[in-house]
């Protein structure tokens, strides 16, 4: 089993935009491809400007082959116009 943890920080302030822009357009489409996350993860306290995923494979082969399955799904490229436009933030 290979566990890949991500991190992602956000602008101060945006955390509750980009969680809710991740549910309804990035979340939904992720799923379809890595299946459900080990772990969703925001903070209380410390840097409240990041969030942390934990996904789960079975080997880095999954691994690649389902990130290069993602990358490829234009739903997901969509997605990350919207979170990646830096006027919106």
């Amino acid at each position: 089993m290979l566990y890949d943890v991500r991190t992602y920080t956000v602008y101060p302030g945006t955390l509750k935009k980009q969680l809710a822009l991740y549910g309804e357009f990035g979340f939904p489409v992720q799923s379809r491809h890595l299946g459900q996350p080990h772990a969703y993860m925001v903070t209380e306290t410390g840097p409240v400007n990041s969030y942390v995923h934990i996904w789960a494979y079975d080997s880095a082969a999954d691994r690649e082959e389902k990130r290069k399955s993602l990358q490829a799904d234009p739903e997901w490229q969509a997605y990350l116009k919207k979170v990646l436009k830096p006027a919106i933030w």
